[in-house]
Formats: structure tokens, sequence, C-alpha cells
């Protein structure tokens, strides 16, 4: 289903709804990703128009919230593009060889994989003082980040856990599988910490050395990505590091703000 002309004030009149009835900021996102949520959840409603999905929500609070979780920017894996990661081990082993606590923040953190995928990394590398190592992970869902903390996945037919843990030597240290289920363990969580944070309304969180922002900026609205790299630059350290997407730039606006590091990783530093 994709959107067409003459249903543009029905779609209008949907976000109308999701943002004063649900608190959902919908302008934040670019058109083409709120329209792919929200129809997927219209096809499984069997739901034929904006109009009648609309009236669908009003009545039915089930649907509001498969609607809230489907348009939360969940889609992560641990290791997500693991030549990318390869290339931020660099940056972990030089930043924890300084004899001092590190700061890393990872935002959004959607349901944990990516901090605790920074401290399986720690973990396991020799050469990175993972015990240096302090690392907040921050979304703007609140129920996303209850499944963070609780760091259990499941292997599924879309998903396949042990596939994406491959860069580890080993799983046990740090997984614990009790079939297609696998839990996080103490020693990786103690080293995580969360909470809710909105990047780009919220506070910058300062003095942070390393700011992983992956895969986020693709379904933003261009209007909002500066503020998003303003709350960046003022939560990182001078010489600090961020990592974004690997199909992601920064805003021609903020790109005096950073030096490349890795362009083709997406590896800078805050000069």
């Amino acid at each position: 289903m994709t959107r067409r002309s003459g249903s543009e004030r029905g779609f209008d009149y949907l976000l109308e709804f999701i943002g004063e009835e649900m608190d959902f900021e919908s302008g934040f996102y670019n058109d083409a990703y709120m329209d792919r949520r929200i129809t997927a959840r219209m096809r499984r409603t069997d739901t034929d128009s904006y109009r009648a999905y609309r009236r669908l929500l009003e009545r039915d609070a089930d649907e509001r919230e498969a609607l809230l979780d489907s348009l939360s920017i969940n889609v992560t894996s641990f290791f997500r593009n693991p030549e990318a990661w390869e290339h931020l081990r660099s940056v972990l082993r030089e930043l924890t060889a300084e004899n001092r606590r590190v700061e890393v923040w990872s935002a959004p953190a959607a349901d944990g994989r990516e901090p605790y995928s920074i401290a399986m990394l720690a973990l396991d590398d020799p050469e990175i003082d993972a015990s240096r190592l302090s690392i907040l992970g921050t979304d703007i869902n609140r129920d996303v980040l209850r499944r963070a903390r609780e760091g259990v996945y499941e292997t599924s037919q879309t998903t396949d856990i042990a596939e994406e843990l491959e860069p580890l030597s080993s799983l046990s240290p740090y997984i614990e599988q009790d079939g297609s289920t696998f839990t996080v363990r103490e020693n990786v969580k103690e080293m995580v910490t969360f909470e809710q944070h909105d990047l780009i309304r919220g506070e910058p969180k300062h003095e942070k050395d390393l700011v992983l922002c992956r895969n986020l900026l693709i379904y933003i609205d261009a209007s909002y990505k500066v503020p998003i790299f303003e709350t960046i630059v003022g939560s990182l350290r001078e010489d600090g590091y961020l990592m974004i997407g690997m199909t992601e730039t920064i805003p021609a606006e903020m790109r005096g703000e950073f030096e490349p590091v890795d362009k083709q990783h997406r590896i800078y530093r805050k000069p």
C-alpha cells in the first residue's frame, strides 16, 4: 500500500490524531517512514484507508499501543555492520589506554543490543581495558528500554542471535543460551545503564568520549537532524569520537564541528 495524492488529507488527519491523542511527535520523522509503519499496521488490521484506521485507533487501545511500538525505531542487532565494529575496536583501545574513566553513549539504544555489543567487544578484546568503560544507552521509548534492561533476546525466523554474535571469540562468557533464548550475563549488564532521553529536545550528556548515533538519521526529517547533532556536539568532550550509520552523513551545517577519522566507516572526532 502506498500513499496516493487523493489520500493526502486523510494521512494528515491521521497524523493529527497520532500527535494530539497518542503524544507521538510524528513531525520529527520523514513522511515516507511514517507511511511505511502506518500502512504495515493497516494491512495487519484489514483497514483500507487512513480515515478508517484513525477510527480504529480512536476505539481500540490495543491497536494504539501496537502502532506506537511499530513507530519506535527499534531495527537493531548485535554488532550491526560487523566491519564497522572492527574499526571501532581501535577507538576503544585508544580511549581506554589513557588511564582514566571512558564515557560512551549509545543513542538510540533500542532494545539494548548496541550498548551490550560495546561492552562485550571490550570484555572480549585483551587490548581494551573494559574496567575503564562506562556505557549509557538511551532511547525515547520507555517500553523498549524495559526490554533492554532485561537483556533477553529470542532467535526467530527473521533474527539469528547466534549469527549476530559471531564477532565474539566465545559466547559463554557474555551470553547464557537456553535453546533459542539468549540472556546477557551480569558481567556485561553491569557495564551498561539505560535511561530515557529525547535526542531532539533533550539536554546534552556532557563529557562523553564516544557517541554512537547509528541508523537513526535515515528516518528523521531533515529539519531535525541539525538539533540532533547540536546535542551530540554538546555531549562530546574535546577529541571525543562520533560514529554514525554506514549510509548516513553529517548535515552540511555541522560538518565543521567534526573531522573524519575513518570516513568509510563513519567515524569522526570533535577537534
